[in-house]
């Protein structure tokens, strides 16, 4: 009797599984083949290069200030003239100095006359030794106060410390200039008011530019290198200026917090002029070099939640997805580890792969795939 009449239940159970395989079949072949491009791993060495942007700053500067009360008497250089280090910049009122030196180099003649006269005394024993000791006392005091007087006098002619290129000079003959204060100048309308220093000169070759790198990337910059591995810039000024190429000379021993970086000065060379102070430049650092690295395409790296992964092909012509450390990237390039050298990894066409999947190489995977 039941067999002949099952029951409603297992009528029910087959209506619905024969739907369900009518309308949603299963599939009878294996997973379709992937078309990709793959590359050899091979091991290269690479230099890191970190990117920045930095300002170029002078290699000296000076401000030219008087060290006494005086009136320009004479400007001997024009604005934006180079000039050498000893250079004569300013001259300034120097009767009252001259007269002063004049009159101590006299004293200090008298006074050296007078000693040599009181040791061919003492030879005589016309004077006592004492005598004698008083009157070198008084030649070299009289000589000290000479070389005052002549320093002071040299005040008045004002030269350039350093070789560099003149500024805007700030005064004019007959303008009066005080120690220790910046020059002031005042006028109606019609006229120029400034106040800095007389001049300003700024060493601009070799030429400095400072920027900042990461703390992050400190250790790429203060880790152990080879003592061929020198840190060098390349500047990109912008415009058709060709790239500038310097070394690093100093590396700021504090990280400041406010931004998480650490100040870098590279120096140099700026022969033709075409940097000046406060200019905005683009810096690439060459930190080190890695040796014996692996290299691959950075658009073969799989990142997902999980971390990076790399496709890398088995015997057999299926794919593993391997966990890979990634170490460095720039331009399209990347070093990794948790891979071998010789490798064969998957470069494109690894959207649609899946671990153990088969593959099958084409010279352009996603061309093919569009076909």
């Amino acid at each position: 009797m039941n067999q002949l009449f099952p029951s409603k239940d297992k009528v029910t159970n087959k209506s619905a599984n024969y739907a369900i395989d009518y309308f949603f079949p299963k599939s009878k072949s294996a997973a379709p083949t992937q078309l990709v491009t793959t590359t050899v791993v091979q091991k290269s060495s690479i230099p890191i290069i970190i990117e920045a942007t930095g300002n170029i700053v002078a290699a000296n500067i000076v401000d030219i200030r008087p060290e006494d009360n005086r009136v320009v008497g004479k400007i001997h250089i024009k604005e934006g003239r180079t000039v050498k280090a000893g250079d004569l910049l300013f001259t300034l009122d120097d009767r009252a100095n001259k007269a002063n030196y004049e009159k101590a180099k006299a004293l200090a003649d008298d006074a050296t006359r007078q000693y040599k006269r009181s040791l061919e005394l003492i030879e005589k024993k016309f004077i006592s030794q004492a005598a004698a000791d008083t009157s070198k006392a008084n030649m070299q005091s009289a000589e000290a106060s000479a070389r005052a007087a002549q320093v002071a006098l040299s005040f008045d002619h004002i030269r350039s410390p350093i070789a560099g290129r003149a500024g805007v000079i700030n005064v004019f003959p007959g303008t009066l200039v005080q120690a220790g204060t910046n020059i002031s100048t005042t006028s109606s309308a019609t006229a120029t008011s400034t106040t800095a220093a007389m001049v300003t000169i700024t060493q601009l070759d070799p030429i400095n530019v400072q920027f900042t790198v990461s703390e992050k990337e400190i250790p790429l910059i203060l880790g152990q290198r080879d003592e061929a591995d020198e840190l060098s810039v390349t500047l990109d000024l912008g415009g058709t200026n060709p790239p500038v190429e310097g070394k690093v000379y100093v590396v700021d021993n504090q990280v400041d917090p406010s931004i998480g970086a650490v100040r870098v000065k590279a120096q140099v060379s700026n022969k033709d002029g075409a940097m000046i102070p406060g200019q905005f430049v683009r810096v690439k650092l060459k930190a080190k070099t890695l040796k014996d690295a692996l290299v691959v395409p950075t658009q073969a790296v799989v990142t997902n939640i999980n971390g990076n992964f790399m496709y890398v092909v088995q015997p057999g012509d299926t794919v593993d997805l391997k966990p890979i450390k990634v170490i460095y990237q720039y331009q399209g390039q990347t070093v990794v580890s948790g891979i071998n050298e010789n490798d064969k990894i998957v470069v494109e066409g690894k959207q649609n792969l899946r671990p153990g999947g088969k593959i099958k190489e084409t010279k352009n995977a996603e061309k093919a795939k569009e076909q």
